[in-house]
């Protein structure tokens, strides 16, 4: 018996093929199994045409058996087999697919998918394998053939004895090394995961010898092990069967089952979409955070499927970085798969499905939010801050998308609320949406800057988050209403008398403040009189861009700039304070320097800025005691 060279450029190619383009070992059972659904497929289509074939679903498997004593794993199939000009084109030749030119022959015929594209699959055998042995009968012929290879030195074709028509793959499975233990692939709870995870949804029962527990015959209390043939896959993948046949409970089931979290969905998302592109998804919106949520090691996407095969754990393409809660899977057959199967090339197809992904999730949360207040809010506690990302993120090309699923906790309606619920509610001579950013609700309650806005009857949002301010300053208004901040230097208030009577204050007392401000320079760009303050002596505002909250946030992080808002003090000339503040001024002006470090410490202390001398400060307070 002669040994054939592989049809191909070089034994180096088919060692890339069995070393390289699989990340997995286990991935050799998906392939194989694969091609033995193919097989059957083919049966199926040549039926469609051949009147005198019959296709009985019923006859059709797929069978494995592990013996550790001959260290042998057999995938059997019931398919279409293969004649001897078929192994040696399909299997000699490597990258030649005979299920790819099987299924460009049929592709105007209705029927059942072929899986395979390329013709490594069959390949990855070798991962695992010292030696491959196919033995087939195809379909028609009363012959049989027995192919083997012990990897890149060649193959070997000879007649063989086989009853019925299909094709048996046996792999004789590797020796363990001290780096790679290969008996996982002769272990029957081994090879029934692999199945559960990558097969579980192909067409055709996968039968097993497993092992169960059974009573002993005339014994209630004594129970012995025996095998008995098994189907280990599930066939029927739940997003291809009518949404009206599934209740909310098998929804949960299969949430739980693909362990996609141990909490319960707040709502699921079935779509089985047959337009420019065929797919079916089912999406879950889960209710808590992944322990790993908001960390580098957690790994956004979907579930990929190709023709009910697990293609990734998660595609990270399918969906947007402000949507990585979202769980689920995505099945379609107009993918075009790389060769190992095992990733996307990046095409029009994937592109259409994710964007039409993104919109589904956008439409159900807005309708949770519509129509279950209670969930969604539910949702937001713990997702919230991730949408609040997405706005940020990429410029605020993302704003438009989520701005109206964004909530603040609102100063009069003492819950959360969207920025659609605040505009409508705004008085008339209201030009901003105010906010005010701070630590916790109670702490920014007690802002001094706010009162202003308070008394005029505004509502305020209040940011808690840290992400808030910088989501808002990206978004820069809400329908045609600019973002403004409590702390920001102006209001943008109409003028009353009292307001005009500061600004007469602020020309009499610009001396006081020169000083002041020349005794805290390095500290504050300015000391003015305040138009916003009403029982509070003093208070820090903020000029430009960054608010002081937002330097407090900045200078937490790693690596930071030292980056300083531009802080003006104000201090409320209609206070006692001011007036003492006033006579040590004409009077005593180490008494001032005394009281502008003062209120400056405590302007410190009111924003939760750290005070640069507490020593210093607590000197100060006993000095005033005395």
């Amino acid at each position: 018996m002669v040994k054939k060279e592989f049809k191909a450029e070089s034994k180096r190619l088919l060692e890339m093929m069995i070393n390289s383009i699989y990340t997995q070992r286990e991935i050799f059972l998906r392939e194989l199994i694969s091609n033995a659904s193919d097989a059957i497929d083919k049966i199926y289509y040549k039926a469609l045409s051949d009147d005198q074939l019959v296709f009985n679903k019923d006859d059709y498997y797929i069978k494995l058996a592990a013996d550790k004593a001959s260290r042998t794993l057999t995938i059997l199939d019931t398919g279409i087999g293969m004649t001897k000009e078929e192994l040696e084109n399909n299997l000699g030749v490597i990258a030649k697919s005979g299920s790819l030119a099987f299924k460009k022959e049929n592709e105007s015929k209705d029927g059942h998918n072929i899986i395979g594209q390329f013709g490594v699959g069959f390949y990855s055998a070798f991962m695992v394998a010292d030696t491959v042995t196919v033995i087939s009968k195809a379909l028609g012929s009363d012959e049989a053939y027995k192919w083997e290879s012990q990897g890149a030195d060649g193959y070997t074709i000879e007649p063989c004895s086989k009853a019925s028509v299909g094709t048996e793959i046996i792999l004789k499975i590797k020796e363990n090394t001290e780096e790679d233990q290969y008996d996982e692939f002769l272990e029957e709870y081994r090879l029934k995961a692999i199945i559960k995870k990558y097969s579980d949804f192909i067409r055709y029962p996968i039968k097993m010898e497993v092992a169960v527990r059974k009573p002993k015959a005339d014994s209630e209390n004594e129970f012995e092990e025996v095998h008995e043939e098994q189907t280990v896959n599930s066939m029927v993948p739940i997003w291809r069967k009518n949404k009206n046949e599934l209740t909310p409970e098998d929804y949960e089931n299969f949430y739980f089952e693909k362990r996609y979290g141990f909490d319960k969905p707040i709502k699921h998302v079935h779509i089985s979409a047959d337009g420019a592109v065929v797919y079916n998804a089912i999406l879950f919106i889960p209710e808590k955070t992944p322990f790993d949520y908001y960390t580098k090691e957690y790994e956004k996407g979907l579930e990929l499927y190709s023709n009910g095969v697990l293609i990734m754990d998660k595609c990270s393409d399918l969906v947007p970085d402000y949507f990585s809660f979202v769980k689920g899977m995505v099945d379609s057959e107009d993918l075009s798969l790389n060769i190992s199967r095992e990733l996307l090339q990046h095409d029009r197809q994937l592109k259409l499905i994710a964007k039409n992904i993104k919109n589904k999730i956008k439409s159900q949360l807005q309708s949770l939010l519509k129509d279950e207040r209670e969930q969604y809010e539910k949702f937001y506690q713990s997702f919230g801050r991730q949408l609040k990302f997405g706005v940020y993120s990429d410029y605020g090309m993302n704003k438009e998308d989520l701005q109206d699923l964004l909530m603040f906790y609102s100063s009069t309606e003492k819950k959360l609320v969207t920025l659609d619920e605040y505009v409508s509610r705004m008085p008339e001579d209201q030009k901003y949406i105010y906010y005010a950013s701070g630590e916790s609700i109670a702490r920014i309650e007690k802002l001094p800057q706010a009162e202003m806005v308070a008394d005029k009857g505004y509502e305020m949002l209040y940011f808690t988050d840290e992400i808030d301010e910088f989501a808002v300053k990206m978004m820069m208004k809400y329908k045609d209403k600019e973002f403004k901040s409590v702390s920001s230097g102006d209001l943008g208030i109409e003028q009353d008398q009292e307001e005009n009577s500061s600004a007469a204050e602020e020309t009499d007392n610009k001396d006081l403040f020169d000083y002041m401000a020349g005794l805290l320079t390095d500290k504050v760009t300015k000391v003015k009189a305040s138009k916003r303050l009403k029982s509070h002596p003093v208070c820090l505002s903020a000029e430009g861009e960054l608010s002081i909250e937002m330097e407090k946030i900045l200078k937490s992080m790693p690596n930071n700039q030292d980056v300083k808002a531009d802080k003006v003090l104000e201090i409320n000339v209609h206070h006692q304070v001011f007036h003492s503040l006033k006579d040590a001024y004409a009077h005593d002006k180490e008494k001032v320097n005394l009281y502008t470090n003062l209120l400056y410490q405590q302007a410190l202390l009111i924003e939760g800025l750290p005070l640069q001398d507490p020593v210093q400060f607590t000197n100060d307070i006993c000095k005033i005691m005395v």
